[in-house]
């Protein structure tokens, strides 16, 4: 089964990368974009029995920052 887990930098955390790629957007002439935030997709390929439990400590363990990142696991 494939798994998404989406992660985000929490509300309030900096975001020098999402401040760079706006002001790049600008320079491209892109008016209208007020703000970016980047964040991270991982797809991961899992058995079919894994758990809600297991997939959010793969995400509290390695895959998010949980200090300063919120993640969210989708299935598909």
């Amino acid at each position: 089964m494939k798994v998404r887990v989406v992660v985000t930098l929490k509300p309030g955390v900096l975001d020098p990368q999402g401040k760079a790629v706006h002001k790049a957007l600008g320079g491209l002439g892109f008016s209208g974009v007020e703000d970016v935030r980047t964040g991270k997709l991982i797809e991961m390929e899992v058995a079919d029995e894994t758990s809600d439990a297991a997939l959010d400590e793969m995400c509290r363990k390695l895959l998010a920052n949980t200090v300063i990142e919120n993640y969210k696991v989708e299935r598909a």
